[in-house]
């Protein structure tokens, strides 16, 4: 009996030295993307501009790195806090810890280079080496082409500088170290020519992040073979939960709308006419940043929406929205 309680303990005592090795590394060496590069990036006005579309209406950085108006459908961006941070993601709406989004405009990046503030947004690593919680889609962006992250760098760099300061982010336990492990090298694509229309899409759906709401999740991850299909859940504070819509081309999703049908669920918000609704706590409303999308060029939504044509139409009814328990 006591030689068998010492083999257990041996046993146990190994696995805690495993274990405390792994944790070691994973807290100490990584993330491990490699050295931000020696860059310098022209802030030419074609760069400027490119940036503040990309910015504003594909890439949704003004939209994230805002405060938003959840009084309104779709919690559009609150007028003067644009690129100044300050949202919070955390526990009350499903996150594993507290996030907050970094002020972006020259009074809150100004410590930063070029190189840095290109590897932080490809690959989530920010100057000091710290991971940063992939709220911020770096995977999507590390696997767009460099120069029109230099554009968005270009537009940020020209913002006027707001001073907020902004609370430092932490994760809960265990997922503080987990998340070390999730920052990796960037994988850069050079941007297909429109006549190359599917591939066209196909990008510009990666740089808007289309497929990390439309993608259901299993322990904080998408589930590939689901892609699009939808039903991804997302929490307001007051309990009520939405999800996102199926956006296959099977007839449950999208498959049944016609292009100009597409283009125009998002256009139609920027038509002069529209006002944006009034919503009261409990009642529908969405994530989805409508009037930031609705920005994007006609184009680029028809080239998102032949691709989306491509993709393998999935079967999935999705009850979009449940009130909260009273």
């Amino acid at each position: 009996m006591n030689k068998l309680l010492k083999v257990v303990v041996y046993v146990v005592l190994a696995l805690v030295l495993v274990v405390s090795v792994v944790v070691g590394y994973v807290s100490t060496a990584l993330p491990d993307v490699g050295p931000a590069e020696d860059l310098k990036i022209d802030y030419t006005t074609e760069r400027i501009e490119r940036g503040h579309y990309l910015a504003h209406a594909v890439m949704l950085c003004m939209d994230c790195h805002a405060m938003r108006d959840w009084s309104k459908y779709s919690g559009p961006p609150i007028p003067g806090t644009l690129g100044a941070g300050g949202d919070v993601f955390d526990q009350s709406v499903g996150f594993p810890g507290v996030f907050y989004a970094r002020n972006i405009t020259p009074a809150g990046i100004s410590r930063y280079t070029d190189g840095e503030l290109y590897r932080v947004i490809t690959t989530g690593v920010t100057r000091e080496g710290k991971a940063l919680f992939p709220v911020m889609p770096y995977l999507y962006y590390g696997k767009m082409d460099p120069e029109d992250i230099h554009s968005v760098i270009a537009y940020i760099r020209s913002l006027e500088p707001i001073q907020n300061t902004i609370p430092e982010s932490y994760a809960d336990f265990p997922f503080n170290i987990i998340m070390n492990t999730i920052p990796q090298k960037a994988q850069p694509q050079q941007r297909p020519d429109k006549a190359d229309w599917i591939a066209y899409g196909a990008y510009m759906t990666n740089a808007s992040g289309c497929i990390e709401c439309h993608t259901d999740v299993k322990g904080g991850q998408i589930i590939p073979e689901l892609a699009f299909a939808g039903g991804r859940a997302f929490s307001f504070p007051d309990g009520s939960v939405v999800r996102s819509m199926n956006i296959t081309p099977h007839k449950t999703g999208i498959g049944t709308w016609t292009e100009e049908k597409f283009v125009e669920t998002f256009t139609h918000h920027q038509d002069s006419s529209y006002v944006i609704p009034s919503v009261a706590a409990g009642e529908y409303n969405t994530i989805m940043p409508w009037m930031m999308y609705s920005e994007m060029e006609e184009d680029d939504l028809r080239a998102i929406y032949a691709y989306l044509q491509t993709v393998k139409p999935i079967e999935n009814v999705v009850e979009r929205f449940t009130p909260a328990k009273q």
